[in-house]
């Protein structure tokens, strides 16, 4: 089953989906956590050890794009499973694999709520690996901007800049986030050591 999403190209994408902030939701949780609900009763039987909402609308008071971002940690010997595809996409979930890149092994990748005619509706994806795969530094990353107000503010300041530079250029966007990122897990990386 094809979706029209993978007809897309980059710049396809660019102009439909173009990064907008918005001031922090409180709502936000709620929708994790009706979504974390109805992803757990599908796919209970592939044992998720954990559904967290993870990205900037997890983290209060600070600016995001509306989307909700959730880490689902599987066990190895379900990732890429075709089944579980198929359950993801009975519920409005479209695939995507996200190949190994530097130090990220590959992993599996879901969105819903993205219409091509413009319709308006909650969107989300989901990164799901097993728990040793990079992306799962997503949640001390959160941790640590809920943690750290001033952090999380320095974030907010350098999405601003990135969101009016990158408007329609997501994949810019993305990787003008990421000196910041790293600099942060590497600061706890050091501070654990300690």
């Amino acid at each position: 089953m094809n979706s029209p999403l993978y007809e897309l190209k980059k710049e396809d994408w660019n102009r439909l989906f173009p990064i907008q902030l918005e001031d922090h939701n409180p709502d936000w949780s709620g929708i994790f956590l009706a979504e974390k609900e109805l992803i757990q009763s599908r796919i209970s039987g592939f044992s998720p050890e954990l559904i967290e909402h993870v990205g900037s609308t997890s983290i209060p008071g600070i600016k995001a794009k509306p989307y909700i971002d959730l880490l689902i940690i599987i066990p190895e010997e379900h990732l890429f499973s075709q089944s579980l595809i198929d359950l993801m996409a009975e519920i409005g979930f479209t695939y995507f694999l996200v190949p190994k890149r530097d130090q990220i092994e590959a992993y599996m990748s879901f969105g819903k709520g993205y219409h091509l005619d413009g319709r308006k509706e909650q969107i989300f994806h989901i990164h799901m690996c097993p728990g040793d795969n990079f992306m799962v530094n997503q949640l001390a990353f959160r941790d640590a901007l809920r943690n750290d107000r001033e952090l999380a503010k320095a974030y907010e300041a350098l999405k601003i800049a990135s969101a009016s530079k990158f408007r329609n250029d997501r994949g810019g966007y993305l990787l003008s986030k990421n000196e910041f990122i790293l600099q942060v897990l590497s600061s706890m990386s050091a501070e654990g050591r300690n």
